[in-house]
């Protein structure tokens, strides 16, 4: 496997990574308004992501760190054609990290209520720009032979960008409740079952049809494959949470991410930025890439970084491994939700 195509796969697998991660993180924010109906409930959710969250974003960092490294002409094409998206995704990351500091400082159901609302609307917003970034540069961007964005400020936001946004923010939605009910009982746990088993086959479907759209385009008999194995892991996820096998349901529910991933980046390779205007005009790692060189040296670098963050990270998640159960000493736990 040469250099780039390592790089390549590298990125995938950390855009995964963060997909994967991050997407309970998502989950549980957007499900606050619907699970969350109590303080006490709210309180609990916010809990279950509470160490996990800040370090689950790294791998957006890093996932964007590779791809301005690895592949500059990937990223210089990328910025301008999806500023927009982007600068939603900044916005709605900032004032959800902002909520989650800001949310402790004061203990009134007001303020509790209120950055509570901060958290879920930074979340859902942020989701919905990263499945729109990656959806638009899998399906099509409006750029011409030199990369350069054809049209206006909006000329990125196309159906494309609207599939791969929806599709994000419905998986993690799901993902989230099950995480929920993996991690924590009572009538939380409950609620994100309930959510579960209801909206998994139909929260499925947009990221299924943004795979199999990639996949009918451009791809191989392995990524139609890998598309058969996601679509199985959709039906396996949704009879595990059923009979109340959540540890079993989460790992089929990330598969359900991993399988369309691993479909989607398979079947647009080498292209790193589709072109809707012509095929001809699409950006391939070949052209976007730096040297041979620059590549061996982030490779010796990425091997002995790499192991360490991985390691942490591995270190935190088992060290917060208990299931959680809602504190009967939570400030305003009897009181009444604000709106």
């Amino acid at each position: 496997m040469d250099l780039q195509t390592l790089w390549f796969a590298a990125v995938a697998v950390l855009w995964t990574g963060f997909l994967l991660l991050e997407g309970f993180d998502f989950g549980v924010a957007a499900l606050i308004p619907v699970i969350g109906r109590k303080p006490a409930d709210r309180h609990l959710m916010l809990r279950s992501i509470g160490p996990l969250w800040d370090g689950n974003e790294v791998w957006l960092i890093t996932a964007a760190g590779a791809v301005f490294a690895a592949f500059p002409g990937w990223y210089a094409t990328w910025l301008p054609v999806l500023y927009l998206p982007f600068v939603l995704v900044l916005f709605g990351l900032i004032i959800r990290a902002v909520a989650f500091e800001w949310r402790h400082s004061h203990h009134t159901a007001q303020w509790d209520s209120t950055w509570t609302h901060v958290i879920t609307a930074g979340s859902l917003i942020a989701a919905l720009g990263v499945g729109a970034a990656l959806g638009g540069t899998t399906l099509g961007l409006p750029i011409d032979g030199d990369g350069i964005r054809v049209g206006g400020a909006f000329a990125g936001v196309t159906w494309s960008a609207l599939l791969g946004g929806v599709a994000l923010l419905a998986w993690s939605t799901v993902h989230g409740a099950v995480f929920l009910a993996l991690k924590t009982d009572g009538p939380v746990r409950l609620a994100a079952r309930r959510f579960a088993v209801r909206w998994s086959p139909v929260a499925a479907l947009p990221l299924l049809a943004w795979a199999g759209l990639v996949h009918l385009r451009s791809g191989t008999f392995v990524t139609g494959a890998l598309w058969l194995v996601a679509a199985l892991a959709v039906l396996v996820a949704w009879t595990r949470i059923r009979v109340d096998r959540e540890g079993q349901a989460f790992s089929a529910w990330a598969v359900v991410m991993l399988a369309s991933a691993a479909t989607i980046f398979g079947a647009v390779y080498p292209v790193v930025v589709v072109s809707s205007i012509d095929p001809a005009f699409s950006v391939t790692i070949a052209e976007a890439s730096v040297s041979d060189y620059t590549l061996t040296i982030m490779t010796w670098a990425a091997g002995f970084g790499l192991p360490v963050v991985l390691g942490y990270q591995a270190w935190t998640y088992w060290v917060f491994r208990k299931r959680l159960t809602a504190d009967p000493g939570t400030p305003h736990a009897q009181e009444p939700v604000h709106a």
